[in-house]
């Protein structure tokens, strides 16, 4: 996956998660059901909470080579 498509991947993810503007993601490929590529992408950063705690999030995004999201999911 060449950079373009992971800062693309990137700003999508950053919309949506504001605390992952400056985490730099961790990207596997993997093979796509259809025996193509695909690549996973994992944001790891702390989120703060209304009552003051941090948050430990965890992002994980299955995009493709041109960097178009497949599926995103969060875990905390």
């Amino acid at each position: 996956m060449d950079r373009d498509a992971v800062a693309r991947v990137t700003r999508q993810v950053t919309k949506t998660f504001p605390e992952m503007s400056e985490i730099k993601p961790v990207v596997k490929a993997q093979t796509a059901p259809n025996g193509g590529e695909q690549y996973l992408l994992t944001f790891k950063g702390k989120a703060m909470l209304p009552t003051g705690k941090e948050l430990t999030r965890i992002v994980r995004v299955v995009a493709d080579e041109r960097g178009q999201i497949l599926r995103i999911s969060t875990s905390r």
